[in-house]
């Protein structure tokens, strides 16, 4: 039986891992601001702790994570799932409402990470996985302010991975696609509501298209959930997982721009290096 610690468990991706892994006889430590969502979601369950967590709270975490080992005797995954979107170009959006994006996406996931990892240092064991997005590996108009706070996600991540593998704890970015959750709803995405007129051709048009997707994205969320329950099996976990079609694309037409970067710029980038007579000894 494993132990997972799943935040932003009431609804959407956490929840649907945090019943499947339940299902599969695993204990699940759910955390929400609102702990009563998460029973009324869930029901009364012998596995199941449900546990209040506002994850920039600090103090709470600590609690939320002193609760789980108390209730279980260790977490064996911690999932990092709490977070919303903003979307609007980056010069609508306020700095009230950057600054809340950030709090959520960057600041919230290192105080649940660093409530949850001396419990996983003392046990030697662990995997953390840390959700992203299709945004997290490259920035897109409309996305901006969120897509950079995926970013970030993406390089603490990297760095838990190098810093971790030594004990025994596997770190691992999720980058999913387009899923049909309510992401693209009023309840997990944030529209700037300044509008400015010479972004109608790029984040105006996100805009549109937004909401034309929403519920019509391509990715199934119950396979997602699926893949994340089993993926916490794999012996040697890669340090991201990509999830979905659209990510993969988005992943392989970067690598063919970012290529091109290098063929047409190589010259530049590496004349900026001292010349072999002016290298100090």
């Amino acid at each position: 039986m494993k132990v997972w610690f799943i935040t932003g468990a009431s609804r959407g991706l956490g929840a649907l891992v945090a019943r499947k892994a339940l299902e599969q006889g695993d204990a699940v430590v759910a955390t929400a601001r609102d702990p009563k969502a998460v029973t009324d979601r869930f029901g009364e369950h012998p596995n199941l702790l449900a546990v209040a967590l506002d994850v920039t709270d600090e103090a709470q975490a600590n609690a939320a994570a002193e609760a789980a080992v108390n209730r279980f005797g260790r977490i064996d995954v911690l999932l990092n799932n709490a977070g919303f979107g903003l979307m609007g170009a980056v010069e609508e959006a306020t700095a009230a409402e950057v600054e809340t994006v950030y709090r959520t996406n960057v600041f919230g996931l290192l105080t649940v990470t660093r409530a949850v990892l001396p419990h996983m240092r003392r046990a030697r064991s662990g995997r953390i996985l840390n959700i992203s997005s299709i945004g997290g590996y490259r920035g897109a108009a409309g996305f901006g302010v969120y897509s950079s706070t995926k970013f970030a996600v993406e390089g603490l991540s990297e760095a838990l991975h190098d810093e971790l593998a030594p004990l025994s704890i596997h770190v691992t970015v999720v980058e999913p696609g387009y899923f049909r959750t309510d992401f693209l709803d009023a309840s997990s995405l944030s529209v700037s509501p300044t509008i400015i007129a010479d972004y109608a051709e790029t984040a105006g048009r996100v805009r549109a298209v937004a909401a034309e997707l929403s519920h019509n994205q391509p990715g199934d969320p119950n396979r997602l959930a699926e893949v994340l329950v089993a993926f916490v099996d794999a012996p040697h976990p890669p340090v991201r997982l990509p999830l979905g079609s659209d990510t993969v694309a988005a992943i392989e037409d970067k690598h063919r721009r970012d290529s091109a970067i290098l063929d047409e710029w190589r010259a530049v980038s590496a004349s900026t290096d001292f010349g072999a007579d002016q290298v100090r000894r």
